[in-house]
């Protein structure tokens, strides 16, 4: 659907049919309504809303927002669970200010065309924030390159300062065509990693148990996409651009959270 959701349009049927079933079923016994009068009930609701189809739209934009804020709230709350795993896990790589009092994480796949794309706002944001503390969590969902890609960048990890690291992910994610095994080992390479040392490393358990953790986080926070980013308390799906994302770090300096009331 185009404004709406096909969830919302479903949610919004299953009340109306709640609304009128409920009539007869918490009326009062004397008031018991009969298979005439809800008939002639349910007649009446159809012709209103068929009369008003508005009513329909604003129905609609109100439970998409109320879907909305929940799935944010409950968002929120996972962050707050897993914060530890989500800003501190062993597998991550810090880029930008490791000590930097402002956090951001990027789930993203090496294959993704919008990460690509991305690319030059995280970069801009490290710059432009001296304050920031970025994570970088491979989440590899669009091939099984991906996930070869997403093994190699971990075992390199290993070998590399977060400052080079970040050199080698930028040319691995701007590397044109599908990315797997061979193309991450040929980047990886460029950056005199050891070669038999990372195609070790890369089918180590550690190494899996790192991308693991990654896909284990994603699915708790509700993210199924990439790039998606965690900003503070919030999470942001989608490549939204530089500005929306410098808004929500500005907004966090101001009032401590992504989105001010």
């Amino acid at each position: 659907m185009n404004l709406f959701s096909l969830r919302s349009l479903r949610t919004f049927g299953s009340a109306v049919f709640l609304a009128v079933a409920s009539f007869g079923a918490f009326a009062p016994a004397s008031a018991q309504i009969t298979g005439q009068q809800r008939s002639d009930i349910e007649t009446v609701i159809r012709e209103y809303l068929i009369k008003n189809p508005e009513v329909l739209r604003e129905a609609l934009v109100e439970l998409d927002r109320r879907a909305k804020s929940e799935e944010d709230t409950q968002r929120r709350q996972a962050v707050e669970r897993l914060e530890g795993q989500i800003f501190n896990s062993k597998h991550q790589v810090v880029i930008g200010n490791p000590k930097g009092t402002i956090s951001l994480v990027e789930f993203y796949d090496y294959n993704c065309g919008f990460c690509k794309r991305a690319l030059n706002d995280l970069s801009a944001l490290i710059k432009i924030n001296p304050d920031l503390r970025v994570i970088l969590r491979d989440f590899p969902v669009l091939s099984q390159g991906s996930i070869e890609a997403a093994h190699i960048a971990a075992a390199v990890k290993l070998q590399l300062s977060p400052d080079r690291f970040w050199g080698f992910h930028q040319k691995l994610m701007s590397s044109r065509g599908q990315i797997g095994k061979a193309q991450a080992l040929a980047v990886a390479k460029e950056f005199n990693a050891d070669m038999t040392r990372a195609a070790r490393d890369s089918e180590t358990a550690d190494v899996k148990a790192g991308i693991q953790e990654s896909m284990q986080l994603a699915e708790a926070l509700g993210i199924n996409g990439t790039p998606s980013y965690v900003i503070g308390k919030d999470i942001v799906v989608g490549a939204v651009g530089l500005e929306a994302l410098q808004g929500r770090i500005m907004n966090i300096r101001k009032c401590g959270k992504g989105t001010c009331d």
